[in-house]
């Protein structure tokens, strides 16, 4: 029966090596990790004279030297230790008894034995009865890993068959540490490269003493930083939609500089599910990584509705010569019902924006010049074709810092672009390229007297396009083939009173204390902006109009500090979560993303920014902006995008909201923010952003709730304003921490308060030995009738080693 099991098992796995592919540069040099020149600094076969002898008692006929008692021979970066030594010093073999132990090298080669012959100037020998560790330091009873890769094994007997070259022959291997190791290899031969890689011939995996798995063939990484071409352990797991999941890769390591990822999974209720990863890192200074991720869906539901699709990301970037730099961040998507239907990350999956540029800039002398492209895409729904597409191909942008104006003392900038656009929706399109050309220079005059500081400045500023947009008596947008000017004279004058402070005295919470009050007042105004309604809209270039406006605000910051230095350090615990799941391409931007740490270190030595309070608001001396106003819909406008990126504009109106900003951070495991702005008009609240996050030892909480109401984009059949409201909840909870043996666990939910329904909940657990470690992990996706789904996955995770499961490092809730 057991013959029957391993043929079975080895003709299912006999193409699969057990690899974990590490980052893409490696420190080995390009030979192979077995020839000597492949490690510097390693010197040559000993002559005799380079030889050490150390023991109690020593005899010597002839070149024959007999040594008892802690005996021991150096030579070059290694040495021999035996109760008994027999040594010839004219053709270098010792032969070694009781005690005996082998040490040293590059890679912390370290062999004990009962028995052994070694010949110290081939460096090549055999020991029998041998327990040993490539890539662990010991001193005493503590053991150090210095690689990435360490590993220990026992055999019967180890050969050393070449100064880089060991043959264990019926032992076990493992990157646990004897003598009772969580999970070995029960192999009949292992061939080891020291610095290589460790061959296994007839393995049987194991988990303490009960068998897993045979495999006929596996390879162990040896070396500091491991990248070996060969097929991954499958990914298994399951799904309420895309049912059983099996998925395998292969891992091609191209060269010490460049690598590729190249897979496919199979879900046995929608296809095949092809992926890949490509990455380049030609130097310190550039690097190129493209993803490809995509589903071959046979459809879902009844009658089938496909929602297969397909998306390619590539992010690149490179210094050159000259302070040129060269960035790319290109993101590709078939469709936003693909990705609602098969993203794993909850924030992206209900991302509905795209965004992609690429740009060559150049930052010298207080002066910027940037050649981009830009494409940016809004699905607005789940049906083909309803996006808004704007692209931008080519720009060529220039702009510099403030420069004094000979001895004068007036300052001058400009900013300046030449650029090809287009844009389509639904219901209109401009053509297919049209010109537009921006010239923006500035002329300002910084004063400073008894602490106040004034700062007037003019500008003008003229801005052409070769297209402009006309509306008819229907509403009917078009885009008109004819030029049009918009030309505007603009000044502003910002007072700064001088800072208002106070430092107590008296000491609260063994801290003193200093509060710091900084006003501001900004008056704006532009005029010249007659044609804002024929204006196309394509960026912030566009929305220019005039204005006639008070900006006044003020700054509360309250300082905290203690008389005596000191270092006050939590225990380690889970690092900060992110808000709805670890999405590095969210846009979403109420989802901060905290900081990974492993301890809340709280340094008490300097000053500390406790409290951070900013208000903010607008008086608008003309409230219709110069008629640039719509009534009854949303009006973005540049001086209302200046204050807060919350719409409120629908309606002529003196008074913007006030615009509140107020962060608490007492220490450095605790950190609220609440972003609130409240409108006088309509007697509430139009926007609303907490977030939480606290750590206390191991524990995390954390949350936040996101309240949005904001005008609409255009009136409801009655003609009368119909807000559009938002409100998302988000709580997560967590425990332990994940580079740390023992249990870690994370949950997180979103909550719509809105519809009333969970949109989305994960329960991560997780836990930890000293080689290996195991993740469960239970998510819910409920996105109305795209998806409705229960995920199950896991990971299996072998030090040093491989993976088995299919939870994804990137998907992970911690």
């Amino acid at each position: 029966m057991m013959s029957r099991t391993r043929l079975l098992i080895t003709a299912a796995l006999a193409c699969h090596l057990l690899l974990a592919p590490s980052i893409v540069t490696s420190q080995l040099p390009p030979q192979s990790a077995a020839a000597p020149q492949a490690l510097p600094n390693v010197p040559s076969a000993p002559k005799e004279e380079d030889v050490t002898i150390v023991a109690m008692q020593q005899q010597k006929q002839g070149s024959i030297y007999k040594l008892e008692g802690n005996a021991a021979i150096r030579y070059g970066v290694y040495v021999i230790r035996a109760d008994k030594i027999t040594y010839d010093a004219e053709t270098g073999i010792a032969r070694a008894e009781g005690q005996v132990s082998l040490e040293g090298g590059p890679y912390e080669e370290h062999i004990k034995a009962i028995s052994g012959e070694y010949n110290v100037r081939a460096e090549t020998g055999r020991f029998e009865d041998v327990t040993g560790t490539i890539g662990i330091r010991v001193h005493g009873i503590q053991a150090m890993s210095i690689s990435d890769n360490a590993f220990y094994f026992r055999a019967k007997v180890v050969e050393k068959t070449g100064p880089y070259h060991y043959r264990i022959n019926d032992g076990t291997v493992t990157t646990c540490p004897m003598p009772r190791p969580k999970w070995h290899f029960s192999v009949h031969q292992v061939e080891v490269e020291v610095g290589g890689t460790a061959k296994l011939y007839h393995s049987d995996f194991a988990i303490r003493s009960v068998p897993v798995l045979y495999l006929p063939f596996a390879t162990l990484p040896a070396e500091r930083l491991p990248r070996q071409s060969g097929f991954l352990i499958p990914n298994l797991g399951t799904s309420s939609v895309k049912g059983f999941i099996l998925g395998e890769s292969l891992f091609w390591a191209i060269n010490r500089s460049m690598d590729a990822h190249i897979g496919a999974e199979y879900y046995s209720k929608r296809g095949w599910a092809p992926q890949g990863e490509f990455r380049w890192r030609p130097s310190e200074t550039a690097f190129l990584d493209a993803t490809y991720f995509g589903v071959l869906d046979r459809g879902i539901g009844n009658p089938p509705v496909d929602q297969g699709g397909e998306e390619i990301r590539l992010t690149g970037e490179g210094r050159l010569g000259h302070s040129f730099r060269a960035v790319a961040d290109v993101d590709y998507l078939s469709s936003f019902l693909f990705r609602l239907a098969f993203s794993e990350v909850f924030t992206q999956a209900v991302n509905s924006e795209v965004k992609s540029a690429a740009f060559l800039s150049d930052t010298s002398g207080g002066y910027f010049y940037n050649v981009s492209l830009h494409r940016y895409q809004d699905f607005e729904s789940t049906t083909p074709g309803d996006v808004i597409s704007i692209l931008h191909a080519p720009s060529f942008e220039s702009s510099s810092a403030l420069h004094k104006l000979g001895p004068s003392p007036f300052y001058w900038s400009y900013d300046a672009a030449v650029e090809g656009l287009s844009r389509s929706e639904p219901t209109f399109s401009t053509g297919t390229l049209l010109g537009r050309f921006d010239f923006h220079p500035t002329l300002s005059l910084p004063v400073q007297l008894r602490g106040w500081s004034f700062r007037p400045d003019i500008s003008v500023r003229d801005t052409s396009y070769t297209e402009q947009l006309e509306t008819s008596d229907a509403g009917t947008r078009t885009s008109v083939s004819s030029a049009i000017n918009r030309k505007s004279l603009e000044g502003s004058v910002e007072v700064r009173p001088p800072v208002l402070d106070r430092v107590f005295k008296r000491q609260f919470l063994g801290r003193k204390w200093k509060h710091a009050i900084e006003p501001r007042v900004v008056y704006n105004y532009v005029t010249g902006v007659d044609n804002f309604s024929n204006i196309l809209r394509f960026d912030g270039r566009d929305i220019l109009s005039n204005t006639n406006e008070v900006e006044y605000s003020v700054v509360n910051r309250l300082y905290s500090k203690k008389d005596f230095e000191s270092l006050n350090c939590a225990e380690p615990g889970m690092p900060s979560l992110f808000l709805g799941g670890p999405s590095q391409h969210s846009a979403i931007p109420w989802e901060r993303q905290g900081q990974i740490a492993e301890a809340q270190c709280d340094s008490v030595s300097g000053p500390r920014e406790v409290v951070t309070w900013e208000l903010a608001q607008k008086y608008f001396i003309d409230p219709t902006f110069g008629g640039a106003l719509l009534d009854g819909r949303s009006n973005v406008l540049t001086s209302t995008v200046d204050l807060t990126g919350i719409a409120f504009l629908d309606s002529p109106r003196h008074l913007s909201p006030l615009i509140s900003r107020l962060r608490i951070a007492p220490n450095a495991s605790t950190d609220v923010e609440w972003d609130m702005d409240y409108d006088f008009q309509l007697g509430h609240m139009s926007a609303s952003t907490v977030l939480v996050n606290y750590h206390f030892g191991k524990y995390t909480i954390g949350g936040g709730d996101a309240y949005l109401e904001v005008p609409p984009e255009s009136p409801n059949a009655t003609g009368a304003p119909s807000p559009q409201s938002f409100n998302q909840l988000r709580l997560l909870m967590g425990y332990g921490f994940t580079g740390k043996p023992g249990f870690s666990a994370a949950a997180n939910i979103g909550f719509d308060a809105d519809l009333g329904f969970l949109q989305y909940a994960a329960v991560q657990t997780t836990y930890n030995w000293n080689c290996c470690g195991i993740n469960l992990e239970f998510r819910r996706f409920a996105l109305g009738s795209v998806r409705n789904e229960n995920q199950y996955r896991f990971t299996f995770a072998l030090a040093n080693f491989a993976t088995l499961g299919n939870l994804r490092r990137a998907d992970r809730l911690f």
